[in-house]
């Protein structure tokens, strides 16, 4: 069935991926709609306060943190595993730099869970965005596309920081036991027959069985706790120095594109209903609020311009988007010329055109004069001169890179890749060592460690550093197998000998745990 799209106002309409997402987008969209139809009491009015309330204890007892972390943790590692998952080093990194900001203006939105919240986006044209349980919040391509400023895609994220805030899901289980549960087990069993053989058609079949039964019975709630989480949303705009009309203006385009597709609206509509009334709440919010101007970030403009690619990277999605770009350049300001220059350049780069796509980078960095140098520049240098045969030359740009923006996963994985790149592997070694032992939950320093081993050719080295990145992945037989590998590594000494044997014993059991879980479920 063809999804609606919301546009980019200044843009073409983008047109569906042509394939069908077989295992993510039921798993989403019954993540979300299990959202949506939380029962809950009437809000709070949480526009004066200055902390969020305290939950009941009746309302927490139905799902501890440490549970509802770890719920969100299992179904984001079957999200990771599918292609749709942007896994785009520089996306990520905004989105985290993004949402962190917002949590940080007001940290009671932690709560007693403490919760690590992770964003991350999804290859989908459909406008959408939902929190999962324990503070993982996702928003679609398409979503990043249709927001118009930064104040805008805040008004989104920190709507759903609000949900995760409010711990909306353990409080659906604590005030509707039963049928919060038939939603939940829906959810996990629809993600492991998602990637079974079975495929994804029963995947879908599990999740939205369930989750229709209990929103028959719960759907009358959902409008009160959308309403919470805008008004936690509000709080956190204010406080963040984010324009609040933003919400307003956002939820307003959404009401007005929502006529044009009559009983086909968009997903976002249908897992977060909007209404006049809860339009109208907002704007009393906000009325008596003074209107506070906010310059967005260049980086939101140039990431735009990268997720119009990521979202469609075949030849004709990278040719339409190569045309968007050209038609932009129109407008002649300064800001519009980097953006467009920026968004060539990543498509001749993608095209393998690397020539052209210095030339287009040097011109998007003159644009950009006098604004800040902006991280995305240097990071899509350095993948130019790599892919180029040039590792020197993109090392000493990630050596200024990783000196400028010493907390930025993305320049510390860079410049370990072109320490590598550049043969220097026990430097690389030595650094990624550390990394690790810094971020112990990195994937990417995990594989690039396992290359690093390899090229100096310590196999056994290089297989229990991927055993890590399966175990951080979530494949927890793959990290076995790969521990089994490293033990027959003709170079495996005493030493690895000993710490493959620790570390398969405690996998193992963990494997054991899980699987005891699995068979309990059903």
């Amino acid at each position: 069935m063809r999804q609606p799209v919301v546009p980019d106002q200044n843009s073409t309409v983008v047109t569906p991926l042509q394939r069908r997402l077989s295992g993510l987008r039921p798993l989403l969209v019954a993540v979300a709609l299990s959202l949506a139809a939380l029962p809950l009491a009437v809000a709070p009015n949480l526009s004066t306060a200055q902390t969020l309330p305290t939950l009941g204890d009746t309302e927490r007892e139905g799902l501890s943190p440490l549970l509802e972390r770890k719920l969100g943790e299992q179904i984001m590692k079957e999200i990771r595993h599918d292609p749709d998952y942007l896994d785009d080093g520089p996306l990520l990194e905004y989105l985290n730099n993004f949402g962190s900001n917002l949590v940080s203006v007001r940290p009671d939105v932690r709560g007693e869970a403490g919760y690590d919240f992770f964003f991350f986006a999804v290859r989908d044209p459909v406008l959408n965005a939902f929190a999962l349980p324990g503070g993982f919040i996702a928003v679609h391509s398409g979503l990043l596309l249709a927001a118009q400023s930064e104040s805008e895609l805040a008004s989104v994220l920190a709507h759903e920081i609000g949900h995760v805030a409010q711990r909306h899901i353990a409080r659906m289980i604590g005030q509707q036991k039963q049928n919060s549960m038939i939603q939940l087990a829906s959810i996990v069993l629809g993600a492991l027959a998602g990637v079974s053989k079975v495929g994804g058609d029963a995947a879908m079949a599990t999740i939205m069985g369930g989750t229709g039964v209990a929103m028959q019975r719960q759907l009358n709630f959902s409008r009160d706790a959308e309403r919470e989480a805008d008004r936690v949303g509000l709080q956190i705009l204010r406080d963040g120095g984010f324009d609040t009309s933003g919400m307003v203006a956002f939820f307003g385009r959404l009401q007005s594109a929502s006529r044009n597709f009559g009983d086909s609206l968009p997903p976002y509509l249908l897992t977060h209903p909007l209404t006049t009334e809860r339009i109208a709440d907002i704007q009393a919010r906000i009325r008596d609020q003074r209107y506070k101007q906010r310059a967005d970030n260049p980086d939101f403009q140039l990431i735009r311009a990268r997720v119009r690619l990521l979202q469609d990277n075949s030849a004709q999605g990278v040719r339409d988007a190569q045309a968007y770009f050209e038609s932009q350049l129109r407008q002649n300001t300064k800001m519009q010329i980097m953006v467009s220059k920026y968004g060539l350049a990543y498509a001749a780069y993608l095209q393998r055109s690397y020539d052209k796509a210095e030339t287009l980078l040097q011109e998007a960095r003159s644009a950009s004069q006098p604004m800040v140098p902006s991280i995305l520049f240097s990071n899509l240098e350095i993948d130019i001169k790599i892919a180029r045969k040039q590792p020197d030359q993109a090392l000493k740009i990630a050596e200024v890179l990783r000196k400028q923006f010493p907390i930025s996963r993305m320049a510390a994985r860079q410049y370990a890749d072109a320490l590598i790149e550049s043969r220097r592997y026990d430097q690389a070694v030595a650094y990624l060592r550390d990394q690790a032992q810094l971020y112990r939950n990195d994937v990417a320093v995990q594989n690039l460690l396992a290359k690093a081993y390899a090229a100096q050719g310590k196999q056994a080295l290089q297989h229990m550093a991927l055993a890590e990145s399966y175990f951080l992945s979530g494949s927890l037989p793959a990290a076995i197998e790969q521990l089994g590998i490293a033990r027959t590594a003709p170079d495996a000494t005493f030493y690895d000998q000993a710490m493959i044997d620790a570390r398969e014993r405690d996998l193992k059991e963990q494997w054991k745990e899980e699987m005891k879980e699995t068979k309990g479920r059903g």
